[in-house]
């Protein structure tokens, strides 16, 4: 067996997606923890653990105890080598989430015991059954008071569409949790309140009869357990690995990532079952990780990893073949060929040097700005991979300049924080003014603070009422675009990279243009005209 093929096996890249405040960065603590990444875990709000989760690195994130940016993680585990992209929860960053969701393989649903299914969960899982991505669900919390945990079940097949399996159990919850029960291994762990931030014991029982059990968490909790698997038995269908990788079916996992619990169980089911990097399909044919040429594309950037070194990080996702250290490879967009000698592998916000990297693995390369998001870069074949969109925005504000001195600071600020995705620039052809379009309002006090922290540029909004940006698809020499043109003058500016946008105030206004102007097609996603 080629090493090519034994190193894609290793691998698991997964994305971790839920509401803000379920838990999903104290989650991704806990699994460091296990993958012995980190000695002691550190929690995002809780003021009783002093350290601060690791991959919340910017400044911003610590503030506010939420997740602005995906992070990149990396850990070793049972000789698997797995990557997590932990995501913003948080609405207003949702397009940085879905470009994520481009780059993993399987993801893992964190769900509250107590608030259940929420909106913004609902969205994203919408967005992995789109795509087919294999998930797997969390439900987190249980030693605080939430709801049954049938009924939970219940609310994410009927609000998420989802056939689930449960393969662990809670015993009790809130002030009476005593532990989980492990379907899918047949043991117990118990919950010792003591050991909150390192790992606790497992029992293992090979019959749920044992009278054992009676022992360990009483009578009346035994016989519940027992109730409960009996009803597991006959009311969910059995796991089948088969119909989890196809997106038909989704595993259940209950416990506390705060207090460790349920979280072994997880990680032990998920290394088994997960699937390991898969084929992504490109505009010229479907490419395959064994392939011998290397491929990959950026699904992110990042401005100021260090804000010592103004340094910006394109982060690439690897379809297929091997990436080394320090050999050509075609950015196709630009047609130009690019080393790099110190591509990143990554830790939060540590990162080192690696030599070469596998199929799976996320790589940051150093970027002079030549990267956009969704760029592909290979081994030299001309294909590009599809499918990573720049929604229209739903905020709109006129960015000035508060400091007349500061203006080159503020023009390369804004170009750079562009590039990431962070919010998108649209310039007025009339009178080149610059409008900041965003998903989610938040995004202007991130864009604001950054701005005055990194780039030392000052900036203040005027409100801007538009409805939606529409990218225009037309003949620009036609007569209707010429009238379109005459008309919307007011109403027209370009994208940071040249592309005519239509500024609409409302909805009835996108009804009547494209009733007056057939042929002047309008599009509320860019992804049409990257190619």
């Amino acid at each position: 067996m080629s090493d090519l093929i034994k190193e894609i096996q290793k691998r698991k890249t997964f994305g971790i997606i839920s509401h803000p405040d379920a838990g999903k960065t104290t989650l991704t603590e806990k699994l460091l923890l296990f993958g012995g990444a980190i000695q002691e875990a550190g929690a995002v709000k809780s003021n009783k653990i002093k350290k601060g989760a690791t991959s919340d690195f910017m400044e911003i994130e610590r503030q506010r105890g939420i997740s602005v940016a995906t992070s990149v993680l990396a850990f070793e585990y049972k000789g698997h080598k797995i990557n997590i992209l932990d995501t913003p929860g948080h609405k207003d960053f949702a397009e940085d989430t879905y470009r994520t969701l481009t780059a993993v393989d399987s993801v893992i649903v964190v769900i509250d015991v107590a608030k259940g299914v929420e909106e913004q969960t609902e969205k994203l899982v919408q967005v992995c059954r789109m795509r087919n991505i294999p998930m797997l669900v969390f439900i987190n919390k249980l030693d605080r008071e939430g709801k049954d945990a049938f009924d939970l079940l219940d609310e994410v097949e009927q609000k998420l569409g989802l056939s689930v399996v449960p393969l662990s159990l809670p015993i009790g919850m809130g002030s009476d949790f005593q532990g989980i029960y492990n379907i899918w291994e047949n043991n117990i762990q118990l919950f010792l309140e003591e050991k909150k931030q390192k790992v606790g014991e497992t029992v293992k029982f090979d019959d749920i009869n044992d009278p054992a059990i009676d022992e360990l968490i009483g009578e009346k909790a035994a016989k519940t357990l027992r109730d409960e698997l009996e009803l597991v038995q006959s009311v969910y269908p059995e796991f089948s690995r088969e119909d989890y990788m196809k997106g038909d079916l989704q595993p259940v996992f209950f416990g506390s990532a705060l207090n460790n619990f349920g979280v072994r169980e997880l990680l032990d089911a998920f290394i088994e079952i997960a699937p390991m990097p898969q084929p992504k399909e490109s505009d010229t044919r479907i490419v395959k990780p064994e392939e011998n040429n290397f491929t990959g594309f950026v699904f992110k950037i990042h401005a100021n990893m260090d804000p010592k070194h103004r340094d910006r990080l394109a982060f690439v996702k690897i379809v297929s073949g091997t990436f080394k250290r320090n050999e050509n490879y075609l950015l196709v967009r630009e047609g130009k060929k690019m080393k790099f000698s110190s591509p990143n592998a990554f830790f939060a916000d540590k990162k080192e040097v690696v030599d070469e990297s596998f199929p799976g693995d996320i790589v940051g390369l150093h970027d002079t700005g030549s990267f956009r998001i969704g760029d592909t870069l290979t081994g030299g074949e001309k294909l590009s991979f599809k499918g990573i969109p720049s929604f229209s925005p739903e905020h709109f504000r006129y960015i000035n300049n508060n400091d007349p001195l500061k203006a080159k600071q503020l023009a390369k600020g804004i170009d750079q924080l562009m590039d990431e995705g962070v919010a998108q620039l649209f310039t007025l052809e009339m009178n080149n003014r610059k409008i900041i379009g965003t998903v989610g309002a938040l995004q202007y006090e991130v864009i604001q603070y950054r701005l005055e922290h990194e780039y030392g540029a000052k900036c203040t909004y005027e409100p801007l009422s538009m409805h939606k940006a529409c990218w225009v698809e037309a003949d620009e020499k036609s007569e209707e675009f010429k009238e379109f043109a005459r008309l919307k003058q007011r109403f027209l500016a370009r994208d940071k990279y040249n592309q005519l946008v239509f500024l609409a105030d409302s909805s009835f206004t996108i009804h009547m243009t494209q009733e007056k102007f057939p042929n002047v097609k309008l599009h509320f996603i860019s992804e049409f005209s990257q190619q």
